[in-house]
């Protein structure tokens, strides 16, 4: 079992612009809450206007610097950053533990995979090939030149708050881009700690600069700068459809992460006992606040009652608590809003006729806990099944026919991540064709890997992050032709 430190001192939380790190000097501060305990932490600085026009500036400049850099040397202090984020995993942990809650077991595996971020892009970056066309008259070169697209503005949500802004960031450096990153209020010292692992590495300060403060004055301050030539962001539906329309208005590419509301299809020819086992493991990981958690389990009338209570089994033996208790394997919902949140959606649908199994409940009267939820015969008028609950709740129902399974999956405006539990090829190459989302897995519950691409259809976003289409989004096509 991995030892759990106690936990840390809180760190001093700066803006990092141009290497600069800053704070005081008449900056608005904001609170940290840590939501096991609802205590403060310590605060973080608001950027002024005056910071970001300096974030901007340096940007521009570390983009014409950082673009001439070498790919191989690119991949290098890339490499770096991964290793030092391995190095500095039990510091860095426990902070992701702090600001958000996740048990401290599930921060290091956040840190492991934030370094596989930058060590993917690392391989990529010395592969980011262009390709050459026959020309139509001999003598002629005609070739088609992958080149950065320029400083890119990167907003994160909280979820993931190591992870997130590892992709963009590989992604965006791979390709040779500068980067303006602005995290989630709740969990700054996270980013701040992977950004001293991008500076410790050699990369040049003006190649990334770290913000904080009000999103919307953030946002439209940056977006509306010609610097600016991409915008990637993680987050919720309303947000991401109101950045791409400010990125409209000076034609900025856009790189959107939005939310989804997983179907799962479980057939009745699945191996029942373990794709519910399974399946539960995953919904309840940081709580249920994952972008791509099962939520809307659809299972076959014959196996439905088998299911439902297997998945419950593994539901009502997870332990609630701090994520620095040894014995905690769910740690609390990331504010107050979320708990409350929850508990509407929950006493809503038991309102509509569906039926509590577990959970239901808040867990203690501080900290924002809420027990592991499954509910039963989940109406589809209800507010969970047409709103992304975005925590530790999973709705159950019973099917009958293909047909209709595949019309309540794809019966939402959302398409990021689905499953299927068959083991019938027929079954599967139907769902294949006819399941709406970016990511579509079968008989496993793994949305996504560093190697490969994520990213939604419909609501659920634009463009992909992660594989090679994750640095190849930073990139734009140069035609050149010589006669």
């Amino acid at each position: 079992m991995t030892s759990i430190p106690p936990p840390p001192p809180y760190p001093e939380v700066h803006l990092c612009i141009d290497g600069q790190f800053l704070r005081g000097d008449g900056r608005r501060a904001e609170a940290v809450i840590n939501p096991a305990t609802e205590e403060v932490l310590g605060d973080f600085p608001h950027a002024t206007a005056a910071d970001l026009d300096t974030a901007l500036a340096a940007a521009e400049g570390g983009f014409q610097l950082w673009r001439k850099v070498p790919a191989v040397e690119r991949s290098r202090k890339l490499r770096r950053v991964a290793d030092l984020i391995r190095e500095r995993c039990h510091a860095i942990a426990p902070l992701i533990t702090l600001e958000l809650g996740k048990p401290y077991r599930e921060a290091l595996n956040e840190c492991a995979t934030a370094a596989e971020m930058f060590d993917w892009a690392a391989e990529e970056t010395r592969r980011l090939y262009g390709r050459t066309i026959p020309p139509r008259n001999p003598g002629m070169l005609l070739m088609a030149e992958r080149v950065p697209v320029g400083p890119v503005a990167g907003f994160c949500g909280w979820n993931a708050p190591l992870i997130t802004p590892s992709r963009k960031i590989a992604g965006a450096l791979g390709a040779g881009c500068s980067i303006i990153l602005k995290p989630a209020e709740t969990t700054p010292a996270v980013a701040q700690a992977l950004l001293h692992c991008i500076l410790d590495a050699g990369i040049p300060p003006s190649v990334v600069s770290l913000v904080l403060g009000d999103p919307g004055q953030i946002s439209r301050h940056l977006l509306a700068s010609p610097i600016i030539r991409l915008v990637t962001f993680t987050g919720s539906v309303a947000v991401g459809k109101a950045l791409t329309a400010l990125a409209a208005k000076t034609l900025k590419r856009t790189i959107m992460e939005l939310g989804g509301h997983a179907p799962v299809i479980v057939c009745d020819d699945a191996d029942i006992d373990a794709m519910a086992r399974t399946a539960a493991d995953t919904k309840f990981r940081n709580a249920g606040q994952i972008c791509t958690s099962p939520t809307r389990f659809f299972v076959q009338r014959p196996v439905y009652e088998a299911f439902v209570a297997a998945f419950t089994e593994v539901a009502t033996k997870i332990t609630v608590g701090n994520g620095f208790d040894p014995a905690s394997t769910m740690g609390p919902l990331a504010n107050g809003r979320r708990l409350a949140a929850l508990q509407g959606l929950i006493g809503d649908a038991v309102s509509q006729g569906a039926g509590v199994v577990c959970g239901g409940a808040r867990v203690g009267d501080r900290g924002y806990f809420l027990a592991p939820t499954v509910l039963r015969d989940v109406p589809e008028t209800c507010l969970a099944m047409n709103q992304e609950p975005f925590g530790p709740l999973a709705l159950m129902m019973p099917f009958d026919g293909d047909d209709e399974v595949i019309r309540r999956a794809n019966a939402l405006p959302l398409g990021l991540a689905g499953y299927v539990c068959t083991r019938n090829t027929a079954r599967a190459a139907r769902f294949r064709d006819t399941i709406e989302v970016g990511t579509l897995a079968f008989n496993h519950f793994t949305a996504s890997w560093a190697e490969t691409p994520f990213g939604g259809v419909k609501d659920s976003g634009l463009a992909s992050e992660g594989g090679i289409e994750g640095l190849q989004a930073f990139q734009q096509v140069k035609f050149i032709s010589e006669a």
